[in-house]
């Protein structure tokens, strides 16, 4: 058995020094309680960076200036070992809102002064008492939306701040059963096989019927929406992609892993995929588009029942020529 305890403490102390943290102050908390090679993959326009300064300098003193009084509304954290890589690096996963005062402007996106959501997700990669490697992605366009800058056509699901788990219990601070994230890991892994190409030859409803609840809520990005139900999340959103893409390559992970009842992997990319128009209000495109997703589960009893993902949306309009946030008459300051 595994004990996670200390990568969990060291990823809580992150949370509590980074929650007093300034603009000004920032790049000296990530010096601190990062490795001197420090990887972190984030959404566009940030993209890959390394080591504590970039990360500090490009993300977080400008969100920190943009979003006063910022604090964390954390409704999952787990850890566990990473699947892909044989089980040799331990990885701790955090998800939930950051919240603050839309005070300034950010990425071009003009401030509100008022109360803002921005969704996250955070994979950490944990050795030797540093945090090395995080992915962290951060729903831009749901605080676009937000701030009444909707960048998209009208979404197949539905637009709103998205809450934890409905059993709130998604905060695994103590340990936790280990045949519990093994049953969890192998749910997921089974959903994978389903769906990951598209090609398994059954009706939509009843391939997904085979993993997941019939009233599963799928927790999607903004631009696509939430939804609830198998038959709901078919005809919003699984069904419409499926017919809005071709070529899709086969699902690839950096990172997959579980505890508990709770799971989730992430990819850079996942995979690609052709449009052939649809998808989004967006026309066919010719061009192989790259998904950047972390997925987040909630595993009840042998299938899967809630599903919180983050597609990094403006990263695969990128890869198609569409800057969205270029049109914000702002952006990344280098």
């Amino acid at each position: 058995m595994t004990d996670f305890q200390a990568a969990k403490q060291i990823v809580r102390d992150y949370h509590r020094v980074l929650a007093t943290a300034t603009p000004g102050t920032i790049a000296d908390v990530l010096a601190q309680t990062t490795s001197r090679d420090y990887v972190w993959r984030g959404m566009h326009p940030f993209n890959l960076l390394t080591g504590a300064a970039d990360v500090a300098r490009l993300f977080w003193a400008p969100l920190l200036t943009a979003l006063t009084r910022l604090h964390r509304r954390e409704d999952i954290f787990f850890a566990g070992l990473n699947e892909i890589d044989g089980e040799t690096s331990t990885w701790v996963v955090s998800m939930g809102h950051l919240v603050g005062l839309f005070d300034a402007p950010w990425l071009g996106i003009p401030p509100t002064r008022k109360m803002t959501f921005l969704r996250y997700c955070e994979f950490h990669k944990i050795a030797d008492g540093k945090i090395v490697e995080t992915a962290q992605f951060c729903d831009i366009p749901h605080l676009m939306i937000q701030a009444g800058q909707d960048p998209f056509p009208p979404q197949t699901a539905a637009h709103l701040v998205q809450p934890g788990p409905i059993g709130h219990d998604g905060l695994l601070y103590d340990a936790c059963d280990p045949a519990q994230g093994a049953a969890t890991l192998a749910t997921i892994n089974a959903m994978i096989s389903d769906l990951g190409t598209w090609n398994l030859g059954l009706p939509l409803e009843q391939e997904l019927a085979r993993t997941w609840h019939d009233d599963m809520i799928w927790w999607g990005p903004a631009g696509v929406g939430a939804t609830y139900t198998i038959d709901r999340y078919a005809t919003q959103h699984s069904g419409p992609f499926r017919a809005g893409f071709s070529e899709r390559t086969k699902t690839r992970h950096l990172c997959r892993m579980a505890e508990g009842h709770f799971g989730g992997f992430f990819g850079w990319p996942n995979f690609t995929a052709v449009a052939t128009g649809g998808f989004m209000g967006m026309p066919a495109s010719g061009k192989a588009g790259e998904f950047r997703v972390i997925d987040i589960y909630r595993r009840d009893g042998d299938k899967l029942a809630e599903n919180w993902i983050f597609i990094d949306i403006l990263h695969y309009l990128d890869t198609l020529g569409l800057d969205v946030l270029d049109r914000m008459d702002g952006g990344l300051q280098t």
